[in-house]
């Protein structure tokens, strides 16, 4: 028998839509484009051959509508894997739970997700303006030490520890091989160290000198396997362990908008942006 889910647990507006997210099952397409930006999802739905609904509530600006036949959204996130959470609870919600009855659906959907963000590389020969496909994660946020991660990968994450000296073990979790599948030669592929904040957690000192010394040298050197960590930003790893174990596919692309070690930043970073959401669209 399915469990009933109580109203302070997953809370709705008077609408009947979700809470945080503002949308009710109808207003979700299968295949969905996440951006961190709110002003982004403009950039992608103006690609899209009819708009049929939008929303917007707090970060969260959603539109949804139709490609060469296809039903898709696209909708915003806000910054960080405490927003990811929220996103990813809330989007199995509408596709998982019978809001009206509040039980789980006997029948599982799973959803297509694909985040279209920036990123920072931390290898001097990935190039700004270039396109990168995380093939895996490493979270150095505390998201899973909330749920459940047993049978995560720990390879990455004890030499994080390690080399870093913290006190305590990221997290590891793979991309959806399914979508990786559907790439072509326009991204590379790498891992992804998703960090808790934008300034000292990825090495960065602009009045406040970081705890960790020459962060960006110590991960850029580390392998594990023959393989280097590739590039920064700050939601990869919330979306992968998320959708794992919410059983969705879930990939992320970036936007190669600075290069860490060689400290150049992309001056057509917009461009590189808008070359990213078409070449996203036009694969999947």
């Amino acid at each position: 028998m399915s469990r009933l889910i109580p109203e302070s647990e997953l809370i709705l507006n008077e609408d009947g839509s979700i809470y945080h997210l503002h949308l009710k099952p109808e207003n979700l397409a299968s295949l969905v484009f996440t951006v961190g930006d709110p002003d982004r999802v403009d950039l992608v739905s103006q690609y899209f051959d009819q708009i049929d609904f939008k929303t917007r509530k707090r970060e969260f600006v959603t539109h949804t509508g139709w490609i060469n036949g296809q039903r898709v959204t696209v909708m915003s996130t806000g910054m960080g894997t405490d927003n990811i959470e929220i996103l990813m609870t809330e989007l199995d919600a509408l596709v998982n739970i019978d809001l009206e009855t509040r039980k789980v659906k006997e029948n599982h959907t799973a959803l297509k997700i694909i985040r279209l963000g920036t990123s920072g590389a931390m290898q001097s020969d990935i190039p700004v303006g270039s396109l990168l496909a995380s093939e895996k994660a490493v979270g150095m946020d505390t998201l899973m030490q909330f749920y459940d991660s047993e049978g995560f990968p720990q390879s990455w994450g004890d030499s994080v520890r390690e080399v870093l000296n913290v006190g305590f073990t990221p997290y590891e979790v793979e991309g959806s091989s399914m979508l990786l599948q559907k790439l072509d030669a326009s991204f590379s592929r790498g891992i992804t160290l998703t960090s808790p904040g934008f300034y000292a957690p990825q090495g960065r000192e602009v009045r406040l000198k970081p705890k960790i010394d020459q962060m960006i040298e110590k991960l850029a050197a580390l392998e594990v396997d023959g393989s280097r960590l590739t590039n920064f930003e700050m939601e990869t790893a919330g979306y992968y362990c998320m959708g794992k174990l919410l059983g969705h596919e879930v990939l992320s692309l970036n936007a190669i908008v600075a290069n860490r070690i060689t400290q150049e930043f992309d001056k057509e970073a917009a461009k590189t942006v808008d070359l990213l959401i078409r070449t996203a669209l036009k694969l999947f």
